[in-house]
């Protein structure tokens, strides 16, 4: 069915085009089909691609052909307006290489065309074919209005909010598709730096095309389609490119001819005596008929009438209006709340009024902010359309409602005289009490509120009827929608002796605020009760830690070295981290060093630090080699309790006999090597974060201490810094090694105080091992 339905419409083209001719030329059927291929051949085109072009120059609407045309031929004398007639020219050659892939696209698109039926489908379809090509990332298409501005009728890529905020665009400088239609030339925008300066660009950012083309579809020497292009690579849009574009819009032409027909501007509009009571009307009133589409939908509306006073946006007034469209007039309304209420009205039959908007007004030749609303009355197939200025008695009777309804404030008056009591219909809304029991009586109030809150506001009336003093008190009420903290404020008018006759007050509704107010309050003290677990469980997880890596007070000596220990906790949080060292001299008088660094905080961090120190110790002293018991540790961290545990270390054994220095590492900074004043790093062997993978492979590397050689193992704390890469606090540290290499006691204090600065976001742990200068 789709490709007889495809052969259906293809022919209905040919048809049309051979229709075309024969009315033009009065060729005979044949001769005009004959007429067609030649000049598909001369063009390197298909036939269905001729049939298009053919459509598109036509610069009026055709009759049907004569029954009975000539037989003679179309010759010479007699081609289509603007295309060459006569066989292929000799020598002529058909494309090749990308020519060849351009004419294969243009060739796919007029046989897509042939099942186009709305100006959005050709949108869609030209996106569809342009899309590779030209680098195509959105199609609009335009249509000139007969007051001057444009209308988007079709459009793909670029999405409905653009599509919205574009689909009228008002006569004014500074837009490409309107310039393009009235210089009938090409746009080609490949600077947005510079075209922005003078062209309006559409997008949302503009960025998002770098680079538009705006083409006139040309007819009889007029132009009213614009078709745009907006392309995603940037620069200046190639020779081949254009021609295709160029190409493709020959093609839309004969295809838009059907979308763009639009009925005639009736000359006289609504019947005389219609028109001479509205020259009559004082106000602003229009009379409006619809404008459908094809498939029944409104899609605009006629002025058929509008009084004198009806000004739309280029000035143009009353009888002026007559016959044109309503989003010619008033590009604004577009998918706006009035043009839904229009077509509310228009749909459903029920009046329609709008909500009070604010328009500025010219009096006595300055500008006055005024309120209108909008009613609209269905009469047939129209609406008789009115905007109904406020007076200043109706703005400040509208002034205070709005000041209640946004304020959630309610007046109410009592009158002790005559005891009669109003109250607004907000202050009914606020007490939840329906209007047709009326207001209550002052001494009454206090009935409303919760029992205890009834007593508070008794006595508060009581001393304003008794002494006259105002109150302003608090108290709750229960509503059918819950609770409700309400505010009531009042004060007494006296008479000439000081006695009360009347009172008149407010009341306010402050349930957002309270219950804002106590959710703060929870918010606090469920802040401080954690800050408190929290505090308690840094306590518990320092002294913990304390108990489990104790700090000697002096440099040891181990396997002939001299090792200082340091530890400095983060200033910043309330946690503990997992930062730990080892240094043990081994039964065989090797020495174990060991620096390692938990991920996280709190006691699950110091416990697993435990863990680790304490079985690295011991796997090392029961044989295991360093990656062994890396491989180890790593199997160990991903059967315990948190499986998402984590860690880095560094593994070292010195061998006094040979100064050799074997070493393992997992995700861990390298060690830093001091050498007769020259800092620098070892070079790491392989080694995986522990308890990051199942099958993480460890390699040892060596290293041959020398007399007075200074080495340090570190945790990142001591490099790392929020917002810097770690190559710059490795080289800071290396810098402050090589500039603080004093001996002796406490000859880390100042390393430390030069490395870090400010508040320390992390803990600091670090070995500085030391072999003397006269070691044997």
């Amino acid at each position: 069915m789709d490709r007889l339905q495809n052969l259906a419409a293809t022919s209905a083209v040919v048809e049309r085009a051979k229709g075309a001719l024969m009315a033009l030329t009065g060729c005979s059927p044949q001769a005009a089909h004959e007429e067609l291929l030649q000049r598909a051949r001369a063009a390197h085109q298909t036939l269905v691609e001729e049939c298009w072009v053919t459509l598109g120059t036509l610069a009026t609407p055709l009759t049907h052909a004569a029954d009975e045309a000539a037989e003679e031929p179309c010759g010479p004398a007699s081609p289509a307006p603007g295309f060459p007639a006569g066989p292929l020219p000799a020598g002529s050659v058909p494309p090749a290489g990308q020519e060849a892939g351009d004419a294969a696209v243009l060739a796919g698109l007029g046989r897509a065309l042939v099942r186009v039926g709305t100006p959005q489908d050709l949108a869609r379809c030209l996106l569809e074919h342009l899309d590779a090509p030209a680098a195509a990332d959105g199609v609009m298409i335009y249509r000139r209005l007969p007051a001057g501005g444009l209308e988007l009728i079709g459009h793909a890529g670029i999405g409905e909010t653009v599509a919205g905020s574009w689909r009228h665009v008002p006569p004014m400088s500074g837009v490409a598709a309107l310039e393009a239609l009235d210089a009938r030339e090409e746009r080609w925008l490949e600077d947005l730096a510079a075209e922005g300066r003078r062209y309006a660009l559409i997008g949302e950012p503009p960025e998002r095309w770098p680079s538009r083309a705006w083409l006139p579809v040309v007819r009889g020497g007029s132009a009213e389609v614009a078709i745009g292009v907006l392309r995603r690579r940037g620069g200046p849009v190639p020779e081949r490119t254009r021609e295709l574009l160029r190409g493709a819009v020959r093609l839309c032409a004969g295809r838009l001819r059907a979308f763009t027909a639009r009925p005639e501007r009736p000359a006289q509009g609504a019947d005389p005596s219609v028109r001479a009571l509205f020259a009559a009307l004082p106000g602003t009133t229009v009379l409006l008929t619809a404008l459908r589409s094809a498939s029944g939908e409104v899609e605009d509306y006629r002025v058929e009438a509008a009084t004198a006073r009806t000004v739309d946006v280029t000035g143009r007034s009353g009888a002026d209006l007559t016959g044109l469209r309503v989003l010619e007039c008033w590009p604004g309304l577009a998918d706006g709340p009035l043009w839904r209420g229009l077509h509310g009205a228009l749909t459903g039959g029920e009046p329609y009024e709008s909500r009070p908007f604010a328009q500025q007004d010219l009096v006595a030749g300055g500008q006055e902010l005024s309120a209108y609303r909008v009613r609209a009355v269905r009469l047939g197939d129209g609406l008789l359309v009115t905007w109904l200025r406020h007076e200043s008695s109706d703005r400040q009777e509208q002034r205070l409602a709005d000041l209640q309804r946004l304020g959630r404030l309610g007046w109410a008056s009592w009158d002790l005289v005559t005891q009669e009591a109003v109250w607004s219909s907000e202050a009914f809304a606020l007490f939840g009490r329906d209007p047709a029991r009326g207001p209550v009586r002052l001494a009454e109030l206090a009935d409303l509120a919760l029992p205890e809150d009834g007593p508070a506001l008794a006595r508060a009336v009581q001393e304003l009827l008794a002494d006259g003093e105002p109150f302003d008190v608090p108290f709750r009420i229960r509503t059918a929608g819950g609770l409700r903290h309400l505010r009531a404020v009042a004060e007494a008018v006296p008479d000439a002796e000081g006695t009360p006759v009347q009172v008149h007050g407010f009341v306010q509704d402050l349930t957002a605020q309270r219950s804002a107010e106590l959710a703060l309050v929870e918010s606090e003290r469920a802040i401080l009760a954690q800050h408190g677990v929290l505090r308690a469980e840094r306590t518990l997880a320092g002294r913990l830690q304390h108990a489990l890596l104790p700090l000697p007070r002096r440099p040891v000596r181990l396997a002939g070295l001299r090792v200082d220990v340091a530890y400095l906790p983060a200033q910043s949080g309330i946690h503990v981290g997992g930062d730990w060292f080892s240094s043990i001299e081994l039964p065989d008088g090797d020495a174990l060093f060991a620096v390692g660094d938990v991920a996280g905080h709190g006691l699950d961090a110091v416990a697993t630090m435990a863990q680790l120190r304490f079985t690295a110790k011991g796997m090392i002293i029961t044989g295991s080699s360093l990656t062994g018991a890396l491989a180890r540790l790593n199997a160990l961290l991903l059967h315990s309790r948190d499986a998402q545990a984590t860690a880095t270390m560094v593994l070292a054994r010195y061998d006094p006999r040979a100064r050799r220095l074997l070493w393992a590492q997992a995700g861990h900074p390298p060690p830093l090597l001091l050498r007769h004043g020259e800092p620098r790093y070892l070079d790491r062997p392989r080694g995986m974060l522990l308890g990051a993978s199942r099958t993480p492979v460890y390699e040892e590397a060596e290293c041959l201490l020398e007399p007075g050689d200074r080495l340090l193992f570190y945790t990142d704390g001591l490099v790392e810094r929020p917002g810097e890469a770690i190559e710059q606090g490795l080289e800071r540290l290396a810098r402050a090694v090589a500039a603080h290499s004093a001996d002796g006691f406490g000859s880390l204090a100042p390393l430390l105080r030069s490395t870090l600065e400010g508040v320390r976001r992390d803990d600091v742990c670090v070995l500085d091992v030391r072999v003397p200068p006269h070691a044997p």
